[in-house]
């Protein structure tokens, strides 16, 4: 197992909706190469199951999710295995058929804010943070947030989160429409669980029919995007020197 601690993703169903918490709360539910494995599998599972309608993804503890685990770059072959099992994890949320709710209940940075990009509705708790943090990092934007953030947020938007690196309050989230709602603290998950179970009151296949609609071409777009992202992060890096997977 890989990571100074395991992680876990719990599921829990709510009629036809599946709750999702990243579950490794003392590591502000930072990714290791395992957290990533482990949420490809739960998205795949609730994709096939014929039950399963909506799907809400939220964090256990103080984060959403605090982006990538540092300490993973320090095991040897780590950089890579993180890489081997965020591709996988990037299509799959790319792809997801059904409807995606994000329920921010605490700090978003790094991919777990660039992960809400993939949800089709977020709701975020009245006292979270969402931060990119690349420049600051020295390197670039990932997993497709290039091109999905101005989609979500408008390029000045999407210019001043990236090129500052500045965190977005709940407000700020709400008003650029990086996220649909904010909920009362210690709400978000409820708010997203209701409006979940609003959409889950259609058939599976009208919605799925519908995001496929809305979606038109996105897997292929993401895809294209983040190998460009990559490339750019060599470059970045080859320039300034590696800096580490800031996933």
């Amino acid at each position: 197992m890989s990571g100074t601690s395991p992680y876990d993703v719990t599921e829990d169903d709510h009629g036809k909706v599946r709750v999702l918490t990243l579950n490794r709360p003392d590591k502000l539910n930072a990714f290791t190469a395992d957290g990533y494995k482990i949420l490809t599998a739960r998205l795949d599972a609730a994709a096939d199951n014929p039950d399963v309608a909506v799907v809400v993804v939220t964090g256990r503890g103080r984060a959403f999710s605090a982006g990538v685990d540092l300490s993973e770059m320090a095991r040897p072959g780590g950089s890579t295995e993180l890489g081997t099992h965020f591709d996988p994890l990037l299509r799959r949320l790319a792809s997801f058929p059904k409807p995606l709710l994000g329920a921010v209940n605490g700090l978003a940075v790094g991919f777990g804010a660039t992960l809400l990009l993939h949800c089709d509705v977020v709701v975020i708790d009245e006292g979270a943070l969402v931060r990119l943090p690349f420049v600051a990092l020295g390197t670039c934007a990932e997993a497709a947030s290039s091109w999905l953030l101005p989609r979500r947020v408008g390029m000045q938007a999407a210019a001043w989160m990236v090129l500052s690196g500045a965190a977005l309050t709940a407000d700020d989230a709400v008003q650029h429409g990086f996220a649909l709602a904010k909920a009362p603290a210690g709400r978000a998950v409820d708010d997203a669980l209701a409006m979940a179970t609003q959409m889950s009151a259609h058939t599976v296949t009208a919605l799925v029919a519908n995001k496929r609609l809305l979606r038109h071409g996105w897997p292929e777009a993401v895809d294209e995007v983040w190998e460009r992202e990559k490339a750019a992060m060599m470059a970045v890096a080859e320039e300034l020197g590696p800096i580490g997977w800031d996933r």
